[in-house]
Parts: C-alpha cells; structure tokens; sequence
C-alpha cells in the first residue's frame, strides 16, 4: 500500500557518533528556552524584593601597644582557588556509550573479527596494523587514601607495573604472590606490648598493628600514619621474594588531591592534622621521588585548578617520572572540543569509556594524545560491570597503560582474563608486539631535542628486549622451602 511517504535515504556514520549526542543537545536546548519562557513570565506578574543595602566593610584589626610590623602584615597568603563546576551532562545521553558498543560488537560478530581488530580499524583506517601490544599493567596493591582508617590521605593507591618486558600472565602472578604477602602481614598478630610505665598506658606503645579490608578499588585499605610507611612494606616483600623494585616492577602513586583540599585552610591534608600549601606540595613530590625512585608515575597530584603547581611539579619531575592528569583532566568531549590536552600541564592522561563517549571519541582522543607526544592511560569507570570488553579498547587503541585496580572482585578479574586471551591469540597469530621501556620525555624541550631523545630511547629498549630474569613466586617458594 502506498502511504503518500517520500523513500527515505539512510545514510551511514561512525558507531552512534552524530545522532544521539545531536539528538539529546535539541531536547536539552528546548527544555532551557521552556525554563526561561517560565521565568520570565513569573518575574512579570511576582515584584521582585527590595534591593539589599550592601554592608560596610569590617574595620581592620586594632594593632596592639608597641606590636611591630611583621612578615604578615607586608605579606598576604594567596586566596585558593574555588573549584570548578561539575561539567553538565547531557539529559538522556547515558545510553550513548552503551550502544556506541553494542554497534561496535556487532560489526565486529559480522565481520567475524575480535572487538580489539576492529577498534584498531577504526583508529588505523588506510591500513591494518601487523603488530598489536598488551598495554602495560598498572595494579592496585593498597589503599591509604583520604577513607582509610589511619592518619595517612596521600595515598589513595599504591599502583605496581610490571617490567614491560614480562607477559600479562608473569606480570599477575608476580604481583598475585605480593599481594599474598602483604595479607600475610596484615593477618600477623600484634607484637608483644611492652612493660607500660608507671602513670602510662602501655597499649599506646611498641609497634602499630597493620589492619586492613577490601576496598571496591580491589584492593586492601590498610591503617598507615606516613607516606613511607605503605611503599617500605612493598619494598620489603619484593626483597623477600627476590624481585628489585625499579628492575622487575615499578610503583606509581595515585594522590587524588582534588579530595584531600581543605577549603576552610587552603591547603591540602596530607595525613590527618598535617596540611600543607600547593608549593610545600611540590617539595613533598620530589623529596619522595629522591627516597625512592622507583615510583614512575604520579596521578592527580594537584587539583586541576592548581595549573602553576602543575607547571612546577612537571619542570621538577618530568624527566624522571609520568605526571599524569585523570580526575584533574576535563572529560574527553571537552578534551576533543578544546583540542587541548596541555591544561594541567602533564605527560599523560588517564582516559574512560563513559556513558557519553564513542567509539569515535575514543579513537580520536587517543590520536590527539599521541599526536602530543602524551601517554594514555586507559581506566575503568566507576560502577563497572563484569564486561571484559574494556581489554579489548584498551589493545586496540593502542593505549600504554591500563589500570583497572585491584586483582580481586569479579568485574575486575574479567577483564585481566580477557587480556591474557588477547595476548595468547597475538602470540598464536605472530601479531604480539614488544612494549618499549619507560621512557619520560621532556615536553619543554624542542621537537627535534625531544625526537632524539625519544629515538635514543626506543633503540635503548630493543637492546633490553629481554626482560631481567626475576625469581618467580613458585621459584622464591621452592628456595625458601629448600633453605
């Protein structure tokens, strides 16, 4: 039967790229000129309220008798910076994320393709890469952040990454056997108490009773006081186990400052009662990074409002450890929009496949990153599911990070198992590529300085193609057994 319709054309585009977000922005705009229609009627028919009178500024402080005039009173601390307003988003734009994949499952099922072959498609369209790599591991052991139990807030994760040159499956089995060893020392019972003195309470003295719990980082929150308390216990079981740390594993330290400022101070608490101003901040960094160098990475440490110390931390640091922005980056639509990544100034960026972000987004924030001769880092968001599909973006895009917290808890656990098929069909196909070292790349310098450096380090990397040969969990066990 004919309706009298005009044939519609249907047109392609990338996976849920233009309609939904285009779709959900006309709603959105509607829905603001209905308000101000509202508003405008009810501010025609309601008065307004009598205009307040503004009150008189306090009088300054009255100065003491013979009080001299002090470093205080030449010198006025600079105001902190509000934080800034939640990014809005889009009403109805929650499924946008979520069919943008289901499309990008399908054709990958059509084409009887893996989902990471098909993501590297899209980010490499003239042609199809021959060598694909396994991101590098970034692992949450513990958490000694602002909701732990004890005085210590710097450190919402402690992060270990396995030696670049070690598979998937050696890098969680090493790390599996560390995390057995720091329950181990969580499950100790308390040392013996020592005499109590006349007039004192003898169970405030001898050492601190270590206890933890699973956080739903995946890891364990354990009660520490100060910042080298965390990284010495790691340090420790490695020696045990006869691994080096800076040699077969590396740590990274997620700082997450933007929930340690106190607003009423201006200043960050670094342990409970401890506070300290953003430029007492950046001494605390590299003094840490002195005592041990093993720490490659650094995550939010400033708030995104702190773009100066962002700068002074990355001019100190940069040539040694990542300065990465996750928390502190603006989200990846405004990232794309801006077309800037260099605001805080960083070397790399912490990225997620959120309910508003595309296949399309993803794989053109990722060329911006690379483009910038930044890092990406592909994370988990929030309120995740038991979907091991974030593996395969992750070794599609090509990222050089994933961090996707703990080695427990069932969604997580997926999604390592995911990546340890992927490895093992790269391997069966001859399509597995060797990650490069850790290199950090000085982004003040000139693209030609920064280029040398940069090929001076990847001819470094195939030298030490072959991993330093560690002593394996089952191995240190065999040994300890021995002995």
């Amino acid at each position: 039967m004919d309706w009298g319709f005009p044939p519609y054309k249907w047109k392609y585009s990338a996976p849920f790229k233009i309609f939904p977000r285009t779709f959900f922005e006309n709603k959105v705009q509607e829905n603001k000129e209905r308000r101000e229609l509202e508003k405008s009627l009810e501010e025609s028919t309601v008065p307004g309220p009598l205009p307040l009178m503004p009150l008189p500024p306090p009088p300054p402080p009255a100065k003491k008798k013979g009080q001299k005039q002090g470093l205080k009173d030449t010198l006025t601390e600079k105001p902190i910076i509000p934080p800034e307003p939640v990014e809005p988003v889009l009403c109805g734009s929650m499924a946008i994320g979520a069919v943008s994949l289901a499309v990008a499952k399908t054709s990958a099922v059509l084409g009887s393709n893996p989902l990471y072959i098909n993501i590297a498609l899209l980010k490499h369209p003239q042609e199809q890469p021959t060598k694909l790599t396994i991101p590098s591991l970034m692992v949450s052991l513990v958490s000694c952040g602002k909701s732990s139990p004890g005085k210590l807030n710097l450190m919402k994760e402690v992060i270990c990454i396995p030696h670049p040159g070690l598979t998937v499956k050696q890098g969680v089995e090493m790390l599996m056997e560390i995390q057995k060893q720091i329950n181990k020392t969580i499950e100790m019972p308390p040392p013996p108490k020592t005499e109590p003195k006349k007039g004192h309470n003898g169970g405030k003295r001898g050492q601190q009773l270590i206890t933890g719990k699973m956080s739903h980082l995946g890891c364990l929150t354990i009660t520490y006081d100060t910042i080298e308390q965390p990284l010495l216990l790691i340090q420790g079981i490695c020696a045990n186990l006869g691994l080096e740390l800076g040699t077969n594993l590396h740590l990274a330290i997620n700082c997450a400052a933007h929930e340690l400022m106190d607003y009423s101070k201006g200043k960050y608490e670094v342990m409970t009662g401890t506070h300290k101003t953003a430029a007492e901040m950046v001494d605390l960094y590299v003094d840490l990074i002195g005592k041990f160098p093993s720490i490659i990475a650094i995550i939010d440490p400033f708030r995104k409002e702190d773009a100066e110390q962002w700068d002074s931390i990355y001019n100190a640091l940069g040539s040694r450890c990542y300065i990465i922005a996750g928390s502190a980056s603006k989200s990846i639509s405004k990232l794309l929009e801006d077309g800037n990544i260099s605001i805080p100034k960083s070397s790399g960026l912490i990225i997620k496949h959120t309910n508003q972000t595309t296949m399309s987004d993803l794989v053109e924030i990722t060329n911006l990153i690379d483009s910038k001769k930044h890092i990406a880092i592909f994370g988990s968001a929030e309120g995740e599911s038991s979907d091991g599909s974030l593996a395969d973006l992750a070794v599609g895009l090509g990222v050089r990070f994933i961090k996707l917290g703990g080695l427990s808890r069932g969604e997580r656990v997926t999604k390592y198992n995911r990546l340890f098929t992927i490895e093992e069909e790269l391997v069966q196909n001859g399509t597995l590529g060797f990650n490069e070292g850790y290199t950090f790349l000085d982004l003040n310098k000139d693209d030609d300085t920064a280029a040398e450096s940069r090929e001076a380090a990847a001819e470094v990397a195939r030298m030490l193609r072959v991993p330093p040969q560690p002593i394996f969990p089952a191995e240190a066990g065999e040994e300890s057994a021995k002995a």
